[in-house]
């Protein structure tokens, strides 16, 4: 397949491809190069694109999948441990979003304004 192909076929620039070409991300074993130096891709790299996007879409930086394709393989064990530290991360990630809303519920709570001066409580309306 062409470069314009295969971008077509997962939706990604063929920049993006480029790139991926360029650090690794897409190993030589799914590059043909023809007589004229035209790259012609493998079918195997539309499920190794795939893969490398929901990766990314679940919140692997490009590092730690270059790492994951380097090893060439992991194993069972490797993968599950990658994924629960992930997992971990999400769950530490929403805990401070978490905590960061319930601050702000608490500043609503205690009627804290900025229009007297940066934090400083209001003062009562007196009804006489």
């Amino acid at each position: 397949m062409k470069i314009s192909e295969v971008a077509e076929m997962v939706d990604l620039p063929i920049s993006t491809i480029r790139y991926y070409e360029k650090i690794g991300i897409i190993p030589d074993e799914y590059i043909l190069r023809e007589q004229n130096n035209y790259r012609n891709y493998a079918s195997e790299i539309i499920h190794h694109l795939d893969v490398v996007k929901n990766c990314l879409a679940v919140g692997f930086s490009i590092n730690d999948i270059q790492s994951m394709i380097s090893k060439n393989g992991i194993s069972k064990d490797e993968q599950t441990s990658i994924i629960k530290e992930k997992i971990a991360g999400i769950e530490d990630a929403q805990k401070k979003l978490e905590d960061s809303k319930q601050s702000l519920y608490n500043i609503l709570e205690l009627d804290i304004t900025c229009e007297d001066g940066f934090g400083k409580y209001s003062e009562p309306v007196s009804e006489d």
